[in-house]
């Protein structure tokens, strides 16, 4: 009988010495990864929130066109009217929290000064070269945001991510060539002059995107967007005293005139609150390469809206660079990760060995 009862004792002890099975463990053993589905997600939402800024970025264009059509010429004005809504919305919300400011003051007043320039001289670019020309300054802002992000933010892009980014920039090639193959280029009155304009606004459009990453990641939401419209209302409210005000006196204003400057200011107001969100998710590389479509979802309007013909190119140029969206953010096994996993199966092989000691 005791020896019987040892044998009963000793068999529980070992299963109370076997490895346990969580719930967690018992479910991913089923099939189901947390992780991947969480990882899964993220990019889902950084896609379809890219294509969201992006066709914000176009009515922006389109509103743009529409106040030129009628002979206004104040992009500065346009913007002051966005900086202040942030700065009015996101104010009260700061106001209302009272926190403390984690920002330095500076880096926000430089992030507003960068912002307003680069709208500024895009914008500017426009009386002085073609569209096709206007339409480069998305390749250039990416090797920028990628050269400024792996400098000062040390990120790393492996060859998935940058061949991802290859594509999409071939894409915009097709673009090019589709313009030139339709006869739009217009050699505009200093294309030279332009050109350069274009190639300063995407620097500063990069350093923009990559310094509100930072920011993003290490403050407030709600604080950037305060300063930022507060500094970027004061800095277009002085541009606008020094270059504007004669357009805005010749201005008839009327509901036609005021309704595409409420439109801007609503639509920008939009733009600026859903990117922090992407840039914190996906970061800057990510919505510069988003904002790409934006070219093509300018031809769609101008297919279904306006009753135009493109050439097929711009289809092809479509699809490729929406491939190159979805290679760019498949996620990559980090050296993170990959430490991990080799330390997972290091602990499953010292188990895995000390099973026949505690059966013994």
């Amino acid at each position: 009988m005791e020896g019987k009862e040892k044998e009963k004792k000793k068999s529980l002890k070992n299963v109370n010495d076997s490895p346990k099975i969580s719930a967690s463990s018992a479910i991913m053993a089923m099939g189901f990864d947390f992780n991947e589905m969480n990882k899964t997600k993220k990019t889902l939402i950084g896609l379809g929130l890219g294509q969201i800024l992006s066709l914000l970025c176009t009515s922006n264009a389109f509103t743009s066109s529409e106040l030129a059509r009628k002979g206004i010429n104040a992009p500065t004005s346009q913007t002051f009217l966005s900086y202040t809504l942030l700065a009015v919305v996101y104010g009260g919300i700061m106001l209302y929290r009272r926190p403390t400011i984690k920002g330095k003051w500076y880096h926000y007043f430089l992030l507003a000064l960068v912002d307003v320039e680069g709208n500024f001289l895009v914008v500017k670019a426009n009386q002085y070269t073609s569209i096709t020309s206007i339409m480069l300054l998305d390749c250039w802002a990416i090797p920028c945001v990628l050269v400024l992000t792996w400098m000062f933010l040390k990120t790393k892009y492996r060859l998935m991510k940058i061949s991802g980014v290859f594509i999409c920039i071939a894409g915009v090639v097709m673009v090019l060539f589709s313009d030139v193959h339709a006869g739009s280029r217009a050699g505009g009155s200093n294309p030279v002059k332009g050109d350069f304009l274009v190639l300063a606004g995407a620097t500063l459009y990069a350093v923009s995107n990559t310094t509100e990453e930072f920011l993003v990641k290490n403050a407030d939401t709600v604080e950037l967007m305060t300063f930022m419209g507060l500094f970027g209302a004061i800095i277009s409210a002085i541009q606008v005293a020094i270059f504007e005000q004669g357009e805005l006196k010749a201005i008839h204003w009327s509901a036609d005139a005021v309704f595409p400057f409420l439109r801007f200011a609503i639509t920008m107001f939009l733009f600026y609150s859903l990117l922090p969100i992407l840039l914190r998710t996906n970061g800057s590389t990510m919505f510069t390469l988003s904002l790409l479509t934006s070219d093509m979802w300018a031809v769609l309007i101008r297919i279904f809206a306006y009753h135009e013909k493109v050439d097929w190119l711009y289809y092809l140029a479509f699809a490729t660079t929406a491939i190159g969206l979805i290679i760019y953010s498949m996620k990559e096994k980090d050296e993170e990760e990959e430490r991990e996993e080799q330390r997972k199966k290091l602990l499953d092989e010292e188990e895995g060995q000390s099973l026949p000691d505690t059966s013994l």
